[in-house]
């Protein structure tokens, strides 16, 4: 079982930002920035472009809303998708704020949040969800 099937499965906490019976969306707990989401398919596929094309496809729009509420809440240019899957067998893209393209630079020093931003963060893009 990979750490996003137990994440999902509640067995690790996570900042969750939305679920329906085949994605589940949580804050990234180092983050590049603040507001970065992972959005996951429930099923464990280690590669993206392994999901059938129906789920493929549903991921993106899975990932919309949350992406449009992530532009209304953070100061961005726009929310930008990453798929690096390295280090996490388990399909899953990355949502980003950014202003330029250096913002998706996974090579960066990641943040370390105190939980109670992390909560705010979370509330703040749920609250543009509703």
């Amino acid at each position: 079982m990979t750490l996003f099937s137990k994440i999902i499965r509640g067995e690790i906490p996570s900042y969750r930002i939305a679920e329906d019976d085949r994605f589940f969306a949580f804050l990234d707990i180092y983050p590049l920035v603040r507001g970065h989401v992972l959005v996951v398919p429930k099923a464990e596929v280690d590669k993206l472009f392994d999901l059938d094309e129906g789920d493929l496809s549903r991921l993106l729009l899975f990932a919309r809303p949350i992406a449009r509420a992530m532009e209304q809440e953070f100061p961005c240019n726009r929310v930008g998708i990453s798929v690096v899957g390295i280090e996490v067998p388990h399909a899953h893209i990355h949502l980003i704020p950014i202003n330029s393209a250096d913002d998706l630079n996974f090579t960066r020093p990641k943040l370390h949040l105190p939980p109670g931003e992390m909560e705010e963060i979370r509330k703040r893009i749920l609250s543009r969800l509703k």
